[in-house]
């Protein structure tokens, strides 16, 4: 005669916890998508403040910082908003901007970017 073995616990993830952690992952890629595209721009701002400090005179660096933005597409920044100061014989080129991306409802997550050219 055969007998039953005794039922075991199963173990593992159930439905529930699964939908959660589905949910979970799903809002940290969204949340990454937005974050992306402002991290992109900010590389991009970082490298036409680079090039821009090379010029020689307040409204040249404005200039090459302007073409550069439009070339790269950069829409949080423009070369009036450029902090330049007279270092030596050259230039220091800072900026200083916050990006906000709306989640959801009345949640924004704030981006502040900082940097300079020396």
């Amino acid at each position: 005669m055969h007998t039953l073995s005794p039922l075991r616990r199963q173990r593992g993830i159930g439905f529930l916890g699964l939908l959660v952690v589905v949910a979970l992952g799903l809002c940290v890629v969204l949340v990454g998508m937005q974050l992306v595209p402002s991290a992109i721009e900010y590389q991009a701002v970082r490298k036409a403040v680079q090039r821009a400090s090379q010029e020689v005179g307040v409204p040249a660096i404005r200039a090459d910082f302007d073409r550069a933005a439009t070339i790269d597409d950069i829409t949080s920044l423009s070369g009036k908003d450029l902090i330049i100061t007279p270092v030596g014989d050259g230039y220091r080129v800072a900026f200083d901007y916050r990006k906000e991306i709306h989640l959801v409802g009345p949640a924004y997550l704030v981006m502040h970017y900082t940097g300079s050219s020396k």
